[in-house]
């Protein structure tokens, strides 16, 4: 598991990258990203993230491939779903979801079901080897 503030770093990433799905990101996503994070405990973090890949200019596949990685190192975790929601509502924001963005979303829910399906094989495996 990895350090929690690395994980919102990735989120703010994943938001960022579906924000930029569409060439730019747009002041409703914007207001609509400020208004779902209001709540969190780690805005900031989310936030300051996003705001650094935005300043950056970095690809949406930079940010996607760097946030997958941290996820896929952190394990499974109960704030994807928050994630999830997040995206689904910045990618809805602007003129409704397009089909760059429905890519990331169905990328990030097959890329970690991928991932934690192997995590649940080889722990299988491990404990029938210890039987």
């Amino acid at each position: 598991m990895i350090k929690r503030e690395r994980l919102y770093d990735a989120f703010g990433e994943l938001i960022y990258a579906i924000a930029m799905a569409d060439g730019d990101v747009q002041t409703v996503e914007l207001e609509t990203l400020e208004k779902l994070l209001r709540e969190h405990p780690w805005a900031k973090e989310i936030k300051w993230s996003f705001n650094y890949e935005q300043n950056k200019h970095h690809s949406v596949e930079e940010a996607y491939q760097r946030a997958i990685d941290v996820c896929k190192e952190n394990g499974p975790d109960p704030e994807y779903k928050y994630l999830l929601d997040v995206m689904v509502k910045v990618a809805e924001a602007f003129g409704g979801i397009i089909p760059q963005e429905q890519m990331i979303i169905d990328n990030f829910k097959m890329d970690l079901s991928k991932r934690f399906a192997e995590d649940l094989r080889l722990h299988k495996l491990v404990i029938e080897d210890d039987l």
